[in-house]
């Protein structure tokens, strides 16, 4: 069984809620990343920021990436999966939220990060046209 800690990117790094959307894109380009998990002060999943979201909803509304902060994009319900999960609860899990990251948590700590790179790494062609299928088409 191939599990979601056989196919995520470990060594994911938390951003906290409280700091700001300038501080992100400077963690995400020092780790080259394009997303990052985003923690509470209890470091658990609290939502995700990408850099895109800093780009078209705060940079290109006129706002102030130096004032706004990674909890003010956070949105919806944060989605994860533990490390133990099969690869086809992975997929699950993406296709119906249509989600291209998925945080990978392990005793309530995260352990890594599933992005659609690791899912072409790790799955076959038909898993992988299944899930852009899902994911991309529109509704």
């Amino acid at each position: 069984m191939t599990t979601a800690a056989d196919i995520m990117h470990p060594g994911a790094q938390w951003i906290p809620a409280t700091a700001t959307l300038d501080k992100a894109a400077q963690l995400m380009s020092r780790l080259n990343v394009g997303a990052l998990p985003i923690s509470d002060a209890a470091e658990r999943l609290c939502g995700i920021i990408t850099d895109r979201d800093i780009v078209v909803n705060c940079v290109a509304q006129g706002l102030n990436p130096s004032e706004m902060t990674c909890g003010d994009m956070a949105q919806g319900t944060p989605r994860w999966i533990d490390a133990g999960a099969d690869v086809s609860d992975v997929l699950d899990e993406m296709e119906s939220h249509r989600i291209k990251r998925l945080p990978v948590i392990k005793n309530k700590k995260l352990v890594g990060i599933i992005s659609e790179a690791d899912l072409a790494q790790h799955l076959d062609e038909h898993q992988l046209a299944g899930f852009v299928e899902k994911v991309y088409a529109r509704r």
